[in-house]
């Protein structure tokens, strides 16, 4: 990888990076300007490094592609001129693959670096990758974090803490990126955190790790890929829909929600979810062809999950 700090700085990879002048004997310099940051591994701009990238990517591929549990990403923030490079080696592993009997997803992640300054999410999206993780901005305006706006299905969005926060976010977030159609990830804080428990794990965090594996449970039960982000139907705004099957309202406030089964005939079941004890409610249930108002049983952020009562479901 290439450095995101500044020449000579604590910390930073690019002394001990293989295409540094000085750690190889094959005549591969890959910092070519000698400015000390090496940032030109990340362009196409030098045909060996690239080719050498490239049989690399082989290797992997041969290495690990028999197996359906891989997701590649191309680089972890790596810096703003890095596009076309990034571009390239996602197409790269999609030529590789192309005639091989499995595929597998590639994942783009934010550009960020001080130095020629951050990407843009829109970068992402242009991108041939499948899996994107953005920047908390959109335009000027700050949004994933506090109201991740609905995913259209163009790309997988990994809504990855470390690239909104560093470290952060709360059990709310988890279940509004949830509750949008994301898939959230949380960076643990692990030894960057003082004073930490025994294990390096701060209790600060319980809520967030308690609420994605919550999720993570209820996706299992409602079989998520059946589910659209639906924010219209709920006054909330946090709602995935199978419009007609099946509904999970999230109210972040908690309270009260609406929920607009107008038109749609019969009879629903609800079952509240505490969004981070994982309690369930006895099952009650709520008839079609209205606006049914719906009232937490606990104070705090609630979940509520409304699904038809017809035997086919």
């Amino acid at each position: 990888m290439s450095q995101k700090k500044s020449p000579g700085a604590k910390g930073s990879p690019w002394p001990g990076h293989p295409y540094h002048r000085d750690n190889n004997i094959n005549g591969i310099d890959g910092d070519p300007d000698n400015d000390g940051n090496g940032y030109e591994v990340h362009t196409l701009t030098i045909p060996a490094i690239t080719a050498l990238q490239e049989a690399y990517i082989r290797k992997v591929i041969e290495t690990v592609g028999d197996f359906d549990n891989i997701i590649y990403e191309i680089s972890n923030e790596s810096h703003g001129n890095s596009t076309d490079w990034q571009f390239h080696m996602i197409n790269f592993i999609k030529k590789c693959e192309h005639s091989r009997p499995m595929r597998h997803p590639v994942w783009m992640t934010f550009q960020y670096d001080k130095t020629f300054g951050p990407g843009t999410n829109q970068t992402l999206f242009d991108s041939p990758a499948e899996a994107i993780s953005p920047n908390s901005i959109i335009g000027r305006k700050e949004v994933y974090r506090s109201n991740p706006p609905a995913a259209d299905g163009s790309k997988v969005i990994l809504l990855d803490t470390d690239h909104l926060w560093g470290i952060g976010g709360d059990a709310v977030w988890v279940w509004k990126a949830f509750t949008r159609g994301m898939n959230p990830l949380f960076m643990d804080p692990s030894k960057r955190e003082a004073p930490l428990d025994q294990f390096g794990l701060s209790s600060k965090w319980d809520g967030i790790r308690a609420a994605m594996g919550i999720t993570l449970k209820l996706a299992e039960r409602i079989d998520l890929a059946t589910l659209t982000p639906q924010p219209g139907l709920a006054d909330t705004g946090y709602c995935l829909a199978s419009p007609g099957r099946k509904y999970l309202v999230y109210l972040p406030d908690g309270g009260e929600a609406t929920l607009n089964l107008t038109g749609i005939n019969g009879e629903f079941n609800v079952q509240w979810v505490h969004p981070t004890q994982g309690t369930l409610s006895s099952i009650t249930t709520i008839p079609g062809d209205a606006r049914q108002t719906l009232k937490a049983p606990y104070p705090g952020h609630a979940a509520v999950y409304v699904w038809t009562s017809s035997p086919n479901d």
